[in-house]
């Protein structure tokens, strides 16, 4: 691993502490691309435009039509965080825009795949529907669209994954990433896209004298489940993304969430009135996600829409309940990954540019999860695959991918299929994160190829690890407080937490936790003592080391002190 301090541009950093920014959050500010105080201001009347967004317009004059003739609406959503809390903001929204019809129907992972297929447009038309709006999903649904157009349905498509070369014949997409869509932010979540298409619906409902600005129904309350939905997506946070989960936290801090967002907190044993982008990631967002994993996203969706606060505590607890489940199947599945991935190479020799596992004992729910720990581990690009478990389809493969920085993981699907006609039935995804179906027999055929198309596209450096920090931090800044107010800024995918990194004493190291599988330190820091501890390392520091690390507040008998949470070491 490289440890590289991140770019500080030194007159922007003096120029946002003029501005009454704090010297530290300045430095880290502008080394994250700031360079006004103007664009930390996260009040909603800064939010881009919907305007800008191509099909809005369109898509609230299909809605404002439908409301109008009460019309049957039903969502199609995914079954990950950002699906569900998507379709959680429509359903919702729209009830509150006055739609008195509106349903929602969630696929299922392994019978039904990914988006909106045929049988899918089906149950819609079954369910009694006039109108399907997608959410996170549908904007590579070609055949999906074409039967649900078929049965005299109008289909709207809000979705944010990137297109392929031919658009769905849907009556209007909603999607920021769609060819000829000048709208700046391109990172939105599924679940931003959806908040997107209510705020253009309920300028379109004022333009038609249902109400006026002073009368408007209030779509404010949605930002909690819009900020959950984009940080669990791991979109990156622009400026815009950043507006909506800061409005969102705001929020949630002051005790004004869904009943649901509480429990959730509740039984992940975290305080929302502290709440951070830390807690969506690591804490409610995987909660809903193992529902979509390895049972029902019905129970995601239900905790996120039910106003009853004992009801949204029992939907928590089974959500929780599942979750322990997958942290106990992922970890099997971690394990046997690593033993095939590191069969690919000797000890002494480099991983391959690219890697691609299966096994048949597998879960196709947990494969992305696995990809991911993998690709962390090893810093190569990841495929995780396992047998599908849909009737008829058991010779087929669902991988799920995670990528590095400097390779785009769609792209290069999109090259294997190119090269390699028939052995991708089908694919999808971003650049940081993709799936494919392959058949079993072609495994080595997509195996070889995927790794042949990084062995051209990555070079030495890029196949290096590198951790970028905000290099040294100064011992007055080992402070709980402000740490405290660190942990409550936005941070997250592409506006990373604050690391620092720089050479340290160690005096004293030693394992700690049940299986003795963390490494508690006592360092010295810049001439002070400062305990640290490395989750999951089990190697002994030498006694200089350069270290990146995280700051943290550890609570002992009413005191708290400041821990560094190691990153890693260079070398």
């Amino acid at each position: 691993m490289k440890i590289v301090a991140r770019d500080t541009p030194p007159r922007v950093v003096w120029a946002l502490e003029q501005a009454g920014v704090h010297p530290l959050l300045a430095r880290l500010y502008a080394a994250r691309g700031i360079r006004a105080k103007e664009e930390l201001d996260d009040a909603l009347a800064r939010l881009l435009p919907p305007g800008t967004l191509k099909g809005a317009r369109e898509a609230a004059a299909l809605l404002a039509d439908a409301i109008a003739q009460d019309k049957r609406l039903v969502i199609v959503a995914d079954y990950d965080c950002d699906g569900a809390t998507a379709c959680a903001v429509g359903v919702r929204g729209l009830r509150l825009l006055g739609a008195r019809h509106v349903q929602y129907l969630v696929p299922d992972r392994v019978v039904d795949g990914y988006g909106l297929t045929a049988p899918i447009a089906q149950r819609v038309f079954d369910k009694g529907a006039d109108v399907l709006v997608t959410v996170d999903n549908g904007i590579a649904s070609i055949e999906g669209v074409a039967r649900a157009k078929a049965l005299g349905l109008q289909v709207l498509i809000t979705d944010h994954h990137l297109p392929g070369p031919e658009l769905p014949a849907a009556d209007a997409i909603v999607n920021p990433n769609q060819p000829g869509c000048g709208f700046e932010s391109k990172s939105m979540a599924g679940v931003g896209v959806m908040f997107y298409v209510l705020l253009a619906l309920r300028a379109e409902l004022r333009t038609r004298g249902l109400f006026d600005k002073a009368t408007q129904p209030r779509l404010e309350p949605l930002l909690p489940l819009v900020a959950l939905g984009t940080v669990a997506d791991v979109v990156r946070l622009d400026s815009n993304n950043r507006r909506l989960v800061a409005q969102g936290l705001k929020r949630i801090r002051a005790g004004q969430m869904q009943a649901g967002i509480q429990a959730l907190f509740d039984a992940a044993a975290r305080k929302s009135p502290v709440a951070t982008t830390f807690d969506f990631g690591f804490a409610l967002g995987p909660r809903i996600n193992a529902a979509g994993r390895l049972a029902d996203m019905t129970l995601g969706i239900e905790c996120l829409l039910t106003d009853d606060p004992a009801r949204a505590a029992e939907l928590a607890r089974q959500l929780d309940a599942i979750n322990r489940e997958r942290r106990e199947l992922e970890g099997g599945m971690r394990e046997q990954a690593l033993l095939l991935a590191e069969s690919l190479f000797d000890e002494t020799e480099e991983p391959p540019p690219a890697i691609s596992v299966f096994d048949p004992d597998f879960h196709e729910g947990v494969v992305g999860i696995v990809a991911s720990r993998l690709k962390d581990k090893l810093h190569r690009p990841t495929f995780v695959f396992a047998a599908s478990s849909a009737p008829g389809k058991e010779h087929e493969l669902k991988g799920s991918g995670r990528s590095i920085a400097g390779f785009h993981l769609r792209d290069a699907l999109d090259l294997v299929a190119k090269r390699h006609p028939g052995v991708i039935l089908k694919f999808g995804g971003h650049a940081m994160a993709a799936g494919c179906t392959v058949a079993e027999e072609h495994f080595g055929t997509f195996e070889q190829a995927f790794a042949q198309v990084a062995q051209e596209w990555l070079d030495a450096a890029t196949l290096t690890r590198q951790l970028e920090t905000d290099g040294p931090l100064a011992p007055q800044y080992c402070r709980a407080e402000l740490v405290d107010a660190l942990q409550l800024q936005v941070w997250g995918q592409g506006f990373a937490p604050p690391t620092f990194s720089e050479e340290v004493q160690v005096l004293s190291q030693r394992l700690v936790g049940e299986a003795r599988n963390h490494l508690q330190i006592k360092l010295l820091h810049q001439g002070q003592p400062v305990d640290a501890i490395w989750f999951g390392h089990t190697d002994p520091l030498p006694e200089r080391p350069l270290l990146a690390f995280r700051l943290d507040v550890n609570e002992w008998r009413g005191e708290r002190r400041v821990q560094f949470l190691i990153e890693g070491v260079q070398g």
